[in-house]
């Protein structure tokens, strides 16, 4: 059975990243978009990144630009937007589909585990949450109107803090 581990994907900076390096850790994966009325998340996805991260989450965020042409930028003046107006340090990959025939193998797999009646199997917006268990099985999808905020209790159920 695939899991979360079984991918790959490129970081902003054109290095490979696997998937597989998160084993163990609960991962919440993010489709983002920098010229989006969202993009305010960018700070809610950075401060569960720091209250976090030490206890075993990671955030991981994906540049979209298929939703109304918001993130259009390279992706060194996304990440650097990211970096200048959030404080971002978590880690931001090369921009990527989420939808279509060329959607990322990641969200097609992500698609395909949250597949439902609410959901369908297309991303609808910006700002898409996944939140990946420590052990790869479970995946929740949280819409792009939920606040990172909102995430919080499911994310330390996860780490095992309640």
């Amino acid at each position: 059975m695939t899991k979360i581990y079984d991918f790959k994907a490129l970081t902003s900076k054109g290095k490979e990243l696997d998937f597989k390096d998160f084993e163990g850790r609960v991962l919440l994966i993010v489709n983002t978009a920098s010229k989006c009325g969202l993009t305010p998340q960018f700070e809610g996805l950075e401060k569960l990144n720091r209250q976090y991260r030490d206890q075993g989450l990671t955030v991981i965020g994906f540049p979209c630009n298929q939703f109304a042409n918001q993130d259009p930028g390279s992706d060194s003046e996304i990440e650097g937007f990211c970096q200048l107006n959030y404080g971002v340090t978590f880690q931001m990959m090369k921009k990527v589909d989420v939808n279509g025939s060329e959607a990322h193998p990641v969200f097609k797999y992500l698609k395909e585990q949250t597949r439902s009646m609410l959901f369908g199997s297309r991303i609808k917006w910006n700002f898409t949450k996944f939140l990946i268990s420590r052990d790869g099985e479970t995946v929740k999808r949280y819409a792009p109107t939920t606040t990172p905020g909102k995430l919080e209790a499911d994310i330390r159920q996860m780490l095992g803090l309640q």
